[in-house]
């Protein structure tokens, strides 16, 4: 069982910079591969990035590669989302999900656990 804690959302500027982090609780946290997701309004859940659980492996969805940068720190049970060059499209809540597998995957189906997310809003 993994209970996950997603923080640092906020309100910024197009252009500017923020770092999501996402707590999680249970001594097997490296056992698990990691995702963030985003949802905005309307919208279907997108894939973001996700991280082996040795983090020596990541994968970015299309719309953020070059900009966002996904990591972990195993030692402290949590994950990272750096997120530079933001856009008003980046708009959305920002989801992490923790996935009980080696490889890394996109499909959110294949995520065991989800936290409840952090609101990230981008103005224009």
């Amino acid at each position: 069982q993994v209970q996950l804690v997603e923080s640092g959302g906020g309100l910024v500027q197009a252009g500017g910079s923020l770092r999501l982090s996402c707590a999680a609780s249970g001594r097997t946290f490296s056992s698990y591969a990691l995702g963030w997701f985003r949802q905005a309004p309307g919208k279907e859940r997108e894939f973001v990035a996700a991280i082996s659980r040795s983090g020596d492996g990541t994968y970015y969805g299309d719309s953020v590669k070059g900009r966002f940068t996904i990591s972990r720190d195993n030692t402290k049970n949590t994950l990272y989302l750096q997120m530079h060059s933001l856009k008003p499209e980046d708009t959305a809540l920002y989801y992490c999900a923790a996935a009980a597998r080696y490889s890394l995957t996109a499909n959110p189906a294949e995520y065991n656990y989800w936290g409840s997310g952090t609101q990230v809003t981008v103005s224009s």
